[in-house]
């Protein structure tokens, strides 16, 4: 799948059944690292959270040509800040650039909503993480940079199994970015 072979629209709720599926797949690449693979049987992002995500707008779905999600994006905001909870690609479409492509968009769309930055917590070293955003211009917080809100995500990820030192915060200035 190139980028003419999918489009990137609003989560509506009939998309809401796959998105559990999508995540699920997308989490299997945790497999391959022994330490984390408990991560593709872990819980997926609750129901309410997207409902809430879609009725605020700050939801979107990859569908490929047959009009099928294939990937989402997932965020939320807070105050100032646009916080992605979860960006999920099925596994046999990740590479391709969807991941990037919704990233852009909803980037794009807080940039638009006039908003200062976008955060978001993630594994430091894996490549699909902290090392994709940073080449998309994200930035990992240093401690003494993390809000309480930030700490709060962070501290709840390490209640629910994952190693801390292998957390972290990530913000994009979005007087940064450039949305054209």
């Amino acid at each position: 799948m190139n980028k003419s072979d999918f489009i990137i629209r609003k989560t509506c709720i009939e998309d809401v059944p796959v998105l559990a599926l999508i995540e699920q797949s997308a989490a299997q690449i945790f497999r391959q690292i022994p330490s984390l693979s408990w991560i593709a049987d872990h819980t997926v992002l609750p129901v309410d959270i997207h409902l809430s995500a879609i009725t605020a707008g700050t939801s979107w779905v990859a569908v490929d040509h047959n009009g099928q999600p294939v990937a989402f994006l997932c965020a939320r905001i807070y105050a100032q800040e646009f916080h992605i909870l979860e960006m999920s690609v099925c596994k046999k479409e990740q590479k391709r650039g969807i991941g990037t492509a919704l990233l852009y968009t909803a980037c794009s769309w807080a940039k638009a909503y006039q908003l200062s930055a976008v955060t978001l917590t993630t594994f430091r070293e894996l490549p699909w993480n902290a090392p994709f955003y940073t080449r998309l211009g994200f930035k990992i917080l240093p401690e003494s940079l993390i809000n309480p809100r930030l700490a709060t995500v962070l501290q709840d990820e390490v209640e629910s199994g994952f190693p801390p030192q292998t957390r972290c915060a990530m913000q994009l200035n979005l007087s940064h970015f450039n949305a054209a």
